[in-house]
């Protein structure tokens, strides 16, 4: 038992790599301090913040609270972690070793916060350009500045562990070379995918047609491919490359959208009854709003003699652009030309062939030859 009490006594004084255990102990206090309330200190940071910050936008200022929430969370402990380890006495080699560890998580902390304003900034300078910036531009610019601030921070923790950057560098940029030539497709397709973006030959949601390779919507437009998604609800990823390199039908770009139709009344209609019909449908989209009815967007005219109808043209534009609503439109088009026709008294045409019999074969029965008509209308 005596032996005990020295060796703890001994224990007390000398402590744990050179520092005595009072001190230990206030260290390993200090750390479990910071870590218990880092909660509590970061919502009195976030507080702080507020307080300091009532000249920037409530919207704005929250935006950044939330980008430092978590990081903050995280710096607390690895400032306790400081703190206990300035108490104690390491050797040089654990020193050195922990210094570094620390401060590289102190970098991950700080470049953590930064990579979360990342969002932040594209969309304060989108406030400042007044919208000039699309959202693709935007999702563009919110990737590749995530990408720079993972770069940089693992850039500066390779310093701080005594890691040269430049020698790096200079042996990217000679295998950069041997890189490009096999990843040619992968170059071409990210050029394409800039074209597109400085073009805007689509964006985000817009309803487009490549004829041969897709129809469908767009949701994303990548730095390799551009997902649309197909009215089935398929996914298909085309290469930038092909959406630049081709034309592309960009239906959500319509101005308004266009009815063209050739309805086809019967032979057997009157002028009058052509008239009326014709009448009837223009009088239709001049007093209707869903319509454009200036003279060079609207025309219905007695077109064509066609093989087995009178055709009359219908050539319109409706305001709206949406599919929808043009469907809806459309569609009461349709039940009010069908009213005209039927009231005009005559009836739609449909594809019908006349078959003149001049004689029948010998021996047919003569039942059939005293009913021969010289036309039979099938």
């Amino acid at each position: 038992m005596g032996d005990v009490m020295v060796l703890l006594g001994q224990l007390w004084n000398e402590g744990i790599f050179g520092a005595s255990m009072v001190n230990l102990s206030a260290g390993l206090g200090i750390f479990a301090i910071s870590f218990i309330l880092r909660g509590m200190l970061t919502r009195i940071a976030m507080h702080v913040l507020r307080r300091s910050g009532e000249k920037i936008r409530a919207k704005s200022l929250d935006r950044i609270a939330d980008a430092m929430r978590a990081p903050l969370r995280f710096l607390f402990p690895v400032i306790g972690l400081f703190l206990f380890k300035g108490m104690l006495v390491l050797s040089d080699g654990i020193n050195v070793f922990t210094e570094q560890l620390l401060r590289s998580l102190f970098v991950v902390g700080v470049f953590w916060f930064v990579h979360g304003l990342v969002d932040f900034l594209i969309d304060l300078a989108r406030d400042i350009s007044r919208g000039s910036i699309s959202e693709e531009v935007d999702q563009w610019l919110c990737r590749s500045l995530r990408i720079l601030v993972v770069l940089v921070a693992g850039a500066t923790i390779l310093e701080i562990w005594g890691i040269a950057i430049a020698p790096i560098l200079a042996g990217l940029g000679i295998g950069g070379v041997a890189v490009a030539l096999g990843a040619q497709d992968l170059f071409k397709n990210l050029i394409g995918g800039v074209a597109i973006l400085v073009e805007k030959r689509f964006g985000i949601g817009d309803w487009i047609k490549v004829e041969g390779v897709v129809e469908g919507t767009v949701e994303r437009i990548g730095y390799r491919s551009t997902l649309v998604r197909k009215f089935d609800l398929a996914p298909v990823y085309v290469p930038n490359h092909q959406l630049s390199d081709t034309g592309v039908v960009n239906y959500s770009a319509m101005l308004k959208r266009r009815i063209y139709w050739k309805i086809g009344l019967s032979y057997s209609s009157s002028v009058e009854q052509l008239r009326k019909v014709r009448d009837g449908i223009e009088a239709y989209i001049a007093s209707n709003d869903a319509f454009e009815s200036d003279g060079g967007s609207m025309f219905v005219r007695v077109d064509n003699f066609s093989d087995s109808s009178i055709d009359i043209l219908v050539y319109c534009f409706t305001k709206t652009t949406d599919w929808g609503e043009w469907l809806e439109i459309k569609e009461a088009f349709m039940y009010h030309i069908k009213d005209l026709v039927e009231g005009a008294g005559t009836s739609f045409a449909f594809p019908s062939r006349s078959v003149y019999v001049e004689s029948l074969p010998h021996g047919t029965p003569a039942k059939f030859e005293s009913s021969l008509q010289p036309k039979v209308d099938l």
